[in-house]
């Protein structure tokens, strides 16, 4: 397989990897917001709004960690392509 298509395969594999981490850090939030918040409190739609934000921060925290070792790991810079290249300068446009 090519550089490119090694890179889009990793892309759909890191992010489906991302949303799976995402949606257990919520599951986990709802199951200790269940469990320790009254649930006639008036603060349990902040709770649950928290537990969204820890849950979108945590996954990003979390996956740059995976992304991080996998590269190192794996040596996937040799494998993956760059996903921004730099420009190539233009010998007749003047600036």
């Amino acid at each position: 397989m090519s550089k490119k298509s090694n890179t889009v395969w990793f892309m759909l594999a890191a992010t489906i990897l991302n949303i799976v981490i995402m949606l257990l850090l919520f599951v986990i939030c709802f199951i200790l917001i269940t469990r320790f918040v009254d649930p006639n409190s008036n603060f349990v739609p902040l709770w649950l709004g928290l537990s969204f934000l820890v849950s979108i921060g945590g996954s990003f925290w979390l996956y740059s960690i995976v992304i991080k070792w996998m590269t190192k790991k794996f040596q996937l810079e040799d494998k993956l392509a760059p996903l921004v290249s730099k420009r190539k300068k233009n010998p007749r446009r003047e600036d």
